[in-house]
């Protein structure tokens, strides 16, 4: 077995949301040697993925912060959100808010790209492909062996693999929709440049978003009609997508290659010693509005915070420790175990910093969990004519009308609470 790795923070979890931490806490100061990023994919792997992701703008910040921002992503300029036979609908404009743009959609494996090459050369010990197996805590740290054989020895784990719905082990908050989506890339002859859209149907939300001379397609649906829709032709799947959606932006012409993966709600995991769960290992949210990477973001964002002023109070704790030892002549200076042992976070200071991390985050987290829970289980879910479907269209007839409402539900897609 290879020797073991003593460090203060180990990353497990490599994608967006772990990598733009370890660049957050590279960025306020944090010693790249105190920092581990392990993940079961190689970066070459990762960076190939196809899926499009939906990024705020206030996610464009966060990442912009770490000279992160792929470079490649679309902007969205409008929003029209919609319910299916229904008169109802609102519009945001990015204008409206001083903007330039509302969000983005960008390709999974950019982003990735975009946050290697921030990290590149960076000092960061990277471990990859390999994944954990096993963790032990103990008093003053925790143990993590992987895959490879390797040990590592961390103050503090930050658990940032989240995996789908349907491979998650159930956690305190949890509900299955009952849906499926359908994602693809989907071309049509008449797009709209910079909108997207939000369309709600009696088995889900279809989202098209604007993304290059294309849209990225999530459509949700029942897991019945998931299958029938993955079994028709190209032509028999755009003909059917052209029913549910409208021309809106004409006829649709092409599709890419149809892919999909069950929708559900998991959230609060369970608490484990010296570990922070943050992004889809905390949360895992139904993809209507768009927000589960930017929720992670700002997860990462102010851990980042916490992590990088507690280290901070710790080196001047041993600078000054070292300092009051040499003024007071005494030759029994501090060994290097010492100096370690100093360092390491006791339990009560680790348990302190993950209350106080999940304080924090609890506003935010809340909002945006129940956000995305009622439009996906309430007004999603609902049969065509029934109370709830009537109800949507009038209430976003209403929040058209009404630029207080208008706004909160802009800046909670593009911020979160803050």
């Amino acid at each position: 077995m290879n020797p073991s790795v003593d460090i203060d923070i180990a990353i497990a979890g490599g994608g967006p949301v772990g990598m733009a931490l370890a660049a957050m806490l590279l960025a306020r100061g944090v010693d790249a040697s105190r920092i581990a990023l392990i993940d079961a994919k190689s970066i070459e792997t990762a960076t190939q993925d196809p899926r499009s992701i939906a990024l705020s703008y206030g996610s464009r910040q966060l990442l912009e912060q770490i000279h992160a921002w792929p470079a490649t992503a679309s902007a969205i300029t409008e929003i029209h959100v919609s319910r299916r036979g229904s008169l109802g609908r609102t519009l945001i404009h990015a204008q409206d808010y001083g903007l330039p743009a509302l969000g983005y959609v960008a390709r999974y494996g950019d982003v990735v790209q975009a946050l290697a090459q921030a990290l590149e050369n960076s000092g960061i010990a990277s471990y990859r492909p390999v994944a954990v197996i096993d963790r032990q805590a103990a008093d003053s740290h925790i143990s993590l062996s992987l895959t490879e054989g390797q040990r590592i020895t961390a103050k503090l784990l930050i658990q940032a693999e989240g995996g789908v719905f349907s491979d998650q082990a159930a956690r305190q908050v949890q509900r299955d929709y009952a849906q499926h989506a359908i994602v693809a890339t989907v071309h049509s002859n008449a797009p709209l440049a910079g909108r997207a859209f939000e369309r709600f149907t009696d088995e889900g939300p279809l989202a098209l978003l604007p993304q290059h001379d294309a849209y990225s397609l999530v459509w949700c649906v029942s897991p019945e009609n998931k299958d029938r829709l993955l079994a028709l032709s190209d032509m028999e799947f755009l003909q059917a997508l052209q029913v549910a959606f409208g021309q809106r932006v004409g006829n649709f012409i092409h599709i890419g290659k149809r892919n999909s993966y069950a929708l559900g709600l998991n959230a609060k995991p369970e608490s484990f010693a010296r570990t922070i769960s943050i992004g889809n290992a905390a949360q895992t949210l139904h993809p209507v509005a768009g927000q589960g990477l930017n929720l992670g973001l700002r997860d990462a964002m102010v851990l980042a915070r916490l992590l990088a002023h507690e280290l901070s109070q710790h080196t001047e704790s041993d600078l000054k420790g070292r300092d009051d030892t040499h003024s007071t002549g005494s030759t029994d200076h501090p060994s290097e175990d010492d100096i370690s042992h100093t360092n390491c976070y006791t339990t009560k200071q680790v348990n302190a910093l993950i209350a106080q991390f999940t304080q924090q985050r609890r506003m935010d987290r809340s909002a945006t969990v129940g956000l995305t829970d009622v439009m996906a289980r309430i007004f999603a879910s609902s049969p065509e004519a029934s109370f709830t479907q009537n109800l949507l269209g009038l209430s976003l007839g209403m929040i058209d009308m009404a630029p207080s409402a208008k706004r909160a539900l802009a800046e909670q897609m593009m911020f979160g609470v803050r």
